[in-house]
């Protein structure tokens, strides 16, 4: 592989990695949340990240997740400062495909 593919790829993957890519598309965080209430505070903050469409909260696993779809790319370290600011923590760990 060139240089410049690699390159290519490179920048792709920190797009990807760094932000939240609008469409079918949702990125899970874990999160250090353990009440009810605790996910719905993160919830709400979250929704006030200008570009967020929708915050789904999985509670069913530990540690509790939840799932950030965008209307447009929106920073990962946008939604760990708003979690943050409700006193919780959120790690990116993945992408959620629905249909």
């Amino acid at each position: 592989m060139s240089h410049v593919c690699t390159n290519r790829i490179e920048r792709i993957m920190s797009l990807i990695s760094e932000n939240v890519i609008p469409g079918n598309h949702g990125k899970i965080f874990g999160t250090n949340a353990s009440t009810d209430e605790q996910m719905n505070e993160i919830k709400l903050a979250v929704e006030k990240v200008g570009g967020v469409k929708d915050v789904f909260l999985v509670k069913e696993v530990f540690p509790k997740e939840f799932i950030v779809h965008t209307a447009e790319i929106v920073s990962v370290h946008a939604i760990e400062e708003a979690v943050k600011s409700v006193g919780l923590h959120a790690i990116s760990k993945g992408y959620f495909l629905y249909k």
